[in-house]
């Protein structure tokens, strides 16, 4: 059985892309056996994704220590293709250390990643507005598989919790919200209005989640809405995310583990590009972008956002083919 090394230790989103490019290529080609060099944190999504059949937990928190632990337990096997999804220092040096037939790298590898490549993968010809999983989904031509999607991410073995707070409401199931963002620039803060706007118009129930807490201050029915900021884990997150109508969230990793998943979801975008990391495939009928006027959060009203969202579900489960760009206006 051939042996293929995947580096791509972070960040959530970035694992997510990666994750179903594994897919892509365990459907294609079932006869490689995979294995992937990720952080602590982010290894139980990792190793319980059914395409993945061995991981390598790089505890970054160690600093050298802990980067040569990590490829002192990769040493101990040969792999026929060591793949550096990530492109950057740290990877290029795992790469190296990593013992491989074959090295190959992202042709736009920065600090230097590029001297550990034995190749290095040829760009898409999209150019500049070239969907980032579209770039790393070239990885799958390596092992003569299309460089296309096979299906949803699935996931084995994950942690299963009460999920009761998840019940529908009204004959609907809630609508699952990520508030919160890692980049200031993509954080929106009409969540407050647009829950209010849901449960009160609309009549949905809210929960919302992510690993940061995020006060709601609003008060609504009882059973009507649920907070879950600064309490999901990370194993629970794929059977939270299946136990939702919609999912609406800034542009972050549980936005794209949503859309990996196949489940309904919006992604409000303020100044990144929703072409290029948009909700994927972004011509999905259940992947959808809100984008912020000149891209600016400030400027998107939760009343837009409500009513694009009023629009987004009348259309969404009886067409397809619909665009998935809806910009504000």
């Amino acid at each position: 059985m051939p042996e293929m090394l995947i580096i791509k230790p972070s960040a959530l989103r970035d694992i997510v892309h990666g994750l179903q490019v594994a897919t892509s290529i365990k459907a294609q080609r079932p006869e490689w056996r995979i294995s992937w060099i990720v952080r602590d944190i982010f290894a139980p999504l990792v190793r319980s994704c059914a395409a993945v059949d061995q991981i390598y937990v790089f505890r970054r928190h160690e600093g050298v220590r802990g980067f040569f632990r990590t490829m002192k337990e990769v040493r101990k096997q040969e792999f026929d293709l060591v793949l550096d999804f990530q492109g950057l220092l740290r990877t290029g040096l795992m790469t190296k250390w990593a013992r491989g037939k074959k090295k190959i790298g992202r042709a736009d590898a920065r600090e230097g990643a590029g001297f550990f490549y034995d190749e290095k993968l040829a760009s898409t010809a999209a150019g500049a507005q070239t969907h980032v999983l579209d770039t790393l989904l070239q990885f799958c031509t390596v092992v003569g598989a299309e460089p296309q999607l096979a299906g949803p991410l699935r996931f084995r073995d994950l942690e299963r919790l009460p999920l009761a707070f998840m019940d529908s409401r009204r004959g609907a199931r809630p609508i699952l919200i990520f508030p919160d963002s890692g980049h200031p620039a993509k954080k929106w803060d009409g969540y407050v209005q647009l829950t209010a706007l849901l449960i009160r118009e609309g009549g949905r129930k809210v929960v919302w989640a992510g690993n940061n807490y995020l006060p709601c201050k609003e008060t609504f029915p009882e059973g009507a809405f649920v907070n879950l900021t600064g309490n999901t884990s990370l194993t629970s997150l794929p059977a939270l995310l299946a136990k939702a109508d919609w999912v609406i969230s800034n542009d972050s990793g549980p936005m794209h583990l949503s859309a990996a998943m196949g489940f309904k979801t919006i992604g409000i975008f303020g100044p990144t590009d929703p072409r290029v990391y948009g909700p994927y495939p972004i011509k999905s009928p259940t992947n959808f972008a809100i984008q912020a006027p000149v891209g600016d959060m400030r400027l998107l009203s939760a009343k837009e956002v409500f009513s694009t969202f009023n629009r987004i579900e009348k259309i969404s489960p009886k067409t397809t083919g619909v665009s998935p760009l809806v910009a504000s206006q």
